[in-house]
């Protein structure tokens, strides 16, 4: 798919969605505040992870060189219990693909990644980041909304599907039209949902990120 058809009617409003890694690269585009890489998630892999014991999900956060997302995932995997397999084999390289995208869009020798558990209201209140860009993954429950909106919460809510990346600038890196695009983790307390949620920040100076 070519990142001319990939892009959708939302383009028009400051979102892309893309059908290609390679179309990553287009969040530096005038006037882009977010993308969205469509894809599918194999469902062997998707009834997977979302079987798994929530105590077996693989959580970290670091500060790391891209090259090194690879091990610090897998040394999570291997506390958490996660079972070996090529279900386990897939998240692995995956986190290890995207935090190689990532870093060459933003051109960051260094990401900021966590791999969260989510149970709770975590950033339930729309807002934009205070960074220069973020991607987000949700391999497990309701991914990412959005919406648009110059005051307050949007009065329409897009939910971002889940294993697709989603890719944001924040206020270090604004989209210029603004076009008041706020984003929030979906509200899943006293639901019984388990989300893991995958974020990538680039980091340029590891000493002033201590």
């Amino acid at each position: 798919m070519t990142a001319l058809r990939a892009i959708s009617a939302e383009a028009q409003a400051g979102v892309l969605t893309v059908g290609a890694p390679s179309d990553v690269s287009l969040i530096r585009g005038r006037g882009v505040a977010a993308l969205i890489w469509q894809r599918r998630p194999l469902a062997s892999f998707q009834h997977w992870i979302d079987a798994l014991d929530p105590a077996d999900l693989p959580r970290v956060r670091a500060i790391l060189r891209p090259d090194a997302a690879r091990s610090f995932v897998t040394q999570a995997c291997d506390s958490a219990g996660t079972p070996q397999g090529p279900e386990r084999d897939r998240l692995i390289d995956d986190i290890a693909a995207l935090a190689d995208i990532f870093a060459g869009v933003t051109g960051a020798p260094w990401l900021r990644l966590r791999l969260d558990v989510v149970t709770g209201n975590a950033c339930r209140r729309f807002h934009i980041d205070r960074v220069t860009a973020r991607l987000v993954c949700t391999y497990r429950g309701t991914g990412t909304q959005y919406g648009f909106s110059d005051r307050g919460e949007p009065e329409v809510i897009h939910t971002v599907p889940t294993g697709a990346p989603f890719v944001m600038r924040g206020t270090i890196w604004p989209a210029r039209p603004d076009p008041g695009l706020l984003h929030r983790s979906p509200p899943i307390e006293g639901t019984g949902e388990t989300r893991l949620m995958l974020a990538l920040d680039p980091v340029h100076d590891p000493e002033e990120e201590a």
